[in-house]
């Protein structure tokens, strides 16, 4: 059974040998803030290809906004306060990986407006065409 659980955690590449639980915290948040970093450049390059579009530039605002209330609510949803140590000494590592999946979902939706849309798409609305 050992051997079956290291083919798996070797194949899934969850193996952290030689790193303390700190580490791996570390590592999960730096993950974490890495696509958070990406987010916020996707951000600065619509804002900036937009600028002239002052109706849309206070919609994305408010949007993103809502966007990070939203990220907070959805991980608090995720990973309830609890009493102790419910969790485990992985939930660092877990609501790091969690705030990254969420960030980079909205990397992927922020990303529409830096990209032509289809060639007579009627639903494009404030995506511009370059």
């Amino acid at each position: 059974m050992n051997q079956l659980l290291t083919i798996l955690l070797l194949l899934t590449g969850t193996v952290c040998y030689g790193q303390t639980q700190v580490d791996m915290n570390k590592q999960a948040y730096a993950k974490y803030q890495k696509a958070d970093q990406e987010l916020n450049e996707v951000y600065k390059k619509i804002l900036g290809q937009y600028k002239a579009d002052k109706p849309f530039i206070t919609n994305l605002k408010a949007s993103q906004r809502i966007w990070v209330t939203f990220r907070d609510a959805e991980l608090r949803m995720k990973f309830p306060d609890r009493e102790g140590n419910y969790y485990g000494s992985l939930h660092p590592v877990c609501r790091a990986n969690y705030l990254e999946e969420l960030t980079c979902q909205r990397i992927d939706k922020l990303r529409e407006w830096l990209t032509n849309p289809k060639e007579g798409e009627g639903c494009a609305g404030s995506v511009q065409a370059k």
